[in-house]
């Protein structure tokens, strides 16, 4: 077939792959497949959106308008957060959290766990209060909050159906400024972890672990709840924008506007700006989540592996998220801070530096991101068995699965 993931490491093996422009084409290409998976904007590095010998639906053509309500916003799950943020803050809303890039679509982040920053906002799935999936037979169902089974399928890892339509609570439009600061102590990070969470509504620091200080820690605030700080337990304010992979020479052309300038939430809560390739482009991701209260022991487990790391990466980010219920959802049962690796393209070193990694981190039952690189198999999901009997009952052919679902959840 020859389609590729976003980062080109990954060569789906559907057999077929077709684009669905109604709700309706969407039914009836599931009903009449026998394995299918859909596509959103290819943002994983894994293959977990895979259908080997099967079927891939592309989403990206699929017409749903934007419905905004009180209180809510209502997309297809094929739309990008940045293409429908702009008219929701024209509109006076907001949404409460956005990940690091804009050009993900709604579905695939829900559905993997994505979740921007802030150690008081929980991830992107835990604004979804509506869900419209196409199941195995073709049928088009609606889930709420009132559903009991609600909290298993949001973070559903496409083991369902294909999401058409999520509703999205909202939130008033509010404006952010976005602050960097360089050369963090990595002593003061250790010792000042929680006042530096706190220092903005969502807070990022950068680094690449071999490093003696962290090269930058990212303040997003919001402008009527801002602070000002002439430097952050150490570090000074950046003399210019910055690239979180500042220190490997990249510029900051595609980055959200720094230097304290106020504006839109949509504008200054990613990193980086949709007009733009988003992050490095040739690359690939990692991410482990560690429970909030295990954050200084695994930044010194991760800085023991650093001369190991460092040579891999592009660069890494560390990042508070507040816990959710949401039953396979990687912040499931608590506030987690993840660490996130971006890797050079170098796909055979970095595998082989996985399992090593995953060990050090084994002791904080760390959980990967669900559709990033990762070795072992997750585990530490209580809801885990509930998950799998839902699916049975959704689709008890397994019409939605594949080798990525029956290795690291189905057990088989």
């Amino acid at each position: 077939m020859g389609e590729s993931n976003w980062a080109g490491n990954l060569t789906y093996g559907a057999d077929a792959v077709t684009t669905p422009r109604t709700v309706g084409e969407v039914q009836e290409a599931v009903a009449a497949a026998t394995h299918v998976k859909a596509l959103g904007s290819r943002h994983c590095f894994n293959t977990i959106a895979d259908s080997p010998g099967g079927l891939l639906l592309d989403l990206r053509a699929l017409d749903v308008p934007v419905e905004i309500g009180d209180g809510t916003v209502t997309v297809g799950g094929s739309a990008r957060y940045g293409d429908f943020a702009r008219q929701l803050h024209n509109a006076g809303f907001a949404l409460p959290n956005l990940a690091s890039l804009p050009h993900i679509t709604v579905a695939g982040s829900v559905a993997t766990g994505t979740h921007g920053s802030g150690r008081r906002q929980p991830g992107l799935a835990a604004a979804v209060s509506g869900i419209e999936l196409v199941t195995a037979d073709g049928e088009l169902r609606t889930f709420t909050r009132a559903d009991t089974e609600f909290a298993g399928l949001v973070v559903g890892l496409g083991a369902f159906g294909v999401v058409t339509r999520l509703t999205l609570d909202v939130v008033p439009a509010f404006d952010v400024r976005q602050d960097v600061f360089d050369d963090l102590p990595w002593a003061a990070a250790q010792d000042h972890f929680d006042e530096i969470e706190d220092a903005g509504y969502s807070v990022s620091m950068f680094t690449n672990w071999a490093n003696d200080k962290i090269d930058q820690v990212w303040l997003k605030s919001r402008v009527d709840d801002f602070t000002h700080r002439a430097g952050l337990f150490g570090a000074v304010p950046a003399d210019g924008p910055r690239h979180p992979a500042h220190a490997a020479g990249i510029p900051a052309d595609n980055c959200t506007r720094q230097l304290g300038v106020p504006g839109p939430w949509h504008e200054r809560l990613p990193h980086f700006a949709l007009a733009f390739t988003p992050s490095v482009g040739d690359e690939l991701q990692s991410e482990y989540f560690v429970p909030y209260r295990d954050a200084a022991a695994a930044i010194r487990a991760v800085r023991e592996l650093g001369d190991r790391v460092a040579p891999l990466l592009l660069v890494s980010e560390i990042r508070a998220i507040a816990g959710d219920d949401l039953w396979l959802s990687p912040c499931h049962g608590g506030d987690r801070v993840a660490l996130h690796f971006t890797w050079q393209p170098r796909q055979a070193d970095v595998e082989a530096l996985l399992p090593v990694l995953e060990e050090r981190l084994a002791p904080f039952g760390a959980r990967p991101h669900w559709g990033k690189l990762f070795h072992g198999v997750p585990a530490g999901y209580p809801k885990l068995a509930e998950f799998r009997a839902l699916a049975e009952r959704l689709d008890p052919d397994g019409k939605f699965r594949n080798p990525f679902l029956h290795r690291n959840v189905f057990g088989s």
